[in-house]
């Protein structure tokens, strides 16, 4: 707050003070009041004016400054008024209770926003595990009866999708469902394979398994639905007849887990967003079926577990996907 902001906005206080001032010697002289009384008096209420103003200009200097310089230096705007103190001056007041009120309103309103969103996250998640059970009779009945392979594909991606938003929502606060501990990786990514088996039965696709007996710090169940949407991912990407290779080896104390398809690969230009949420690229415009959230989901897991993610490819020659683990990566998340 400015002093010359201060006197133009009182520019009008100041004026009308000046006339009753011109008024007040006029009258006295009138009055054939002595002139050196008539300057004591005015000496008298000048100086009385100019505290007045000035009182009350450093008063709402240092409380708005103050203020401008709190709201400048928090991230949350919204928790000002928990930062202030109530002035002693009425507008700061009257200013003060408002935001108070403001952000009381707003808080109220974001608390049963958040009531209402967590209901429905609460529905959306008992929803899939109820419909999980019939999609998985489903997956049964058509593998037992091998009348149409076309019918055990789609359901098995409607089994993936369904597992997507799942996930999605569980990703907020999945720090709250981890049990991170020593596992088998091997056995962790047979749980994976299998869940895809029809679509490499229906693909044609080959697998290779190497090098696997490692133990990684991590989740089980996050890190299984990680591999699972990369695995998903190669088989929707390539061709029938194709091999998809999943090996692991040891590098400076880190455990690499590299799964790699020949499939059709992702061009330089889509390389560097496949990460990015609802990003298809031209892969999954051509292929109609991507939702663009599988890999954004795996990234921001492998985050809160300390994991790094890492994708290399070619167009038209292959798609390698690394997980990298380090027990030092994920005590550094945690701290």
């Amino acid at each position: 707050m400015k002093l010359k902001d201060y006197i133009k906005d009182k520019l009008k206080d100041i004026f009308v003070s000046c006339t009753m001032i011109l008024l007040l010697i006029l009258m006295l002289m009138v009055f054939k009041v002595k002139i050196s009384f008539i300057i004591a008096i005015i000496i008298v209420i000048v100086l009385s004016l100019l505290f007045i103003f000035f009182n009350n200009f450093i008063k709402r200097k240092i409380y708005y400054d103050n203020f401008i310089n709190t709201l400048n230096n928090i991230d949350k705007k919204y928790l000002i008024s928990e930062m202030i103190t109530r002035p002693n001056f009425l507008e700061g007041k009257i200013l003060y209770d408002s935001i108070y009120a403001i952000d009381k309103s707003m808080n109220d309103k974001i608390n049963n926003y958040k009531y209402s969103i967590e209901n429905l996250k609460d529905y959306i998640e008992m929803w899939i595990h109820e419909v999980k059970i019939p999609l998985s009779n489903l997956l049964l009945i058509s593998h037992n009866n091998k009348k149409d392979p076309k019918i055990t594909k789609e359901i098995s991606r409607i089994e993936n999708y369904i597992d997507q938003v799942l996930y999605y929502f569980r990703s907020e606060n999945a720090e709250n469902d981890y049990l991170i501990k020593k596992y088998d990786l091997k056995k962790i990514i047979n749980k994976a394979i299998i869940k895809n088996k029809e679509l490499f039965i229906y693909n044609k696709i080959t697998l290779k398994l190497e090098y696997l007996n490692y133990s990684v710090l991590t989740d089980s169940k996050w890190l299984e639905f990680i591999i699972n949407q990369i695995i998903n991912n190669s088989l929707k990407y390539t061709k029938e007849n194709g091999t998809i290779k999943i090996n692991a080896y040891e590098k400076d104390s880190n455990i690499i887990l590299e799964i790699i398809d020949d499939g059709i690969g992702i061009s330089k230009g889509d390389l560097f967003k496949v990460f990015e949420k609802t990003f298809t690229g031209n892969n999954g415009r051509n292929n109609g079926s991507s939702t663009g959230m599988g890999l954004y989901i795996c990234q921001n897991l492998c985050d809160k577990l300390g994991h790094q993610i890492k994708v290399e490819s070619e167009e038209g020659k292959y798609t390698k996907v690394s997980i990298i683990f380090n027990e030092n990566d994920f005590y550094n998340v945690l701290n």
